[in-house]
């Protein structure tokens, strides 16, 4: 068993699938879930596991290259559009519908138990060389 990084087997089966240019939306438990990507659902319940949680740990094993999140978060969520562009730079903002347009393309999905509106965001892999 690892004893460090992400533990939920499901999860870092996912990443270590992931490429150059790959999508993964990290999700409040809101948003609506494109058909298509995989799907890594790890809401246990109201804000559990938290948004800023599982961007932490997802930050800490990829590499990105990009990320875009809907301009809506700036007054609907300020603590997650804080958040995001802390952890982010170059953090790219839209609309809410183009992020949902955006997303369908993802190859992963990560739902949070996130409860609070807008706390999206699409990220782009990049390589570690």
């Amino acid at each position: 068993m690892k004893k460090a990084g992400i533990l939920n087997r499901h999860l870092a089966g996912a990443l270590a699938g992931l490429g150059h240019g790959d999508g993964v939306l990290v999700c409040d438990a809101g948003m609506p879930i494109p058909a298509g990507p995989h799907v890594v659902d790890l809401a246990f319940r109201a804000g559990i596991p938290s948004f800023a949680d599982v961007l932490e740990g997802l930050l800490a094993e990829l590499v990105i290259e990009g990320a875009t999140a809907a301009h809506e978060v700036r007054e609907a969520n300020p603590a997650a559009a804080a958040l995001l562009e802390e952890c982010l730079p170059g953090l790219v903002l839209v609309p809410h519908d183009e992020l949902k347009a955006l997303s369908a393309e993802a190859r992963l999905v990560v739902r949070t138990g996130e409860a609070r509106p807008y706390a999206n965001v699409l990220l782009r892999c990049g390589v570690f060389f």
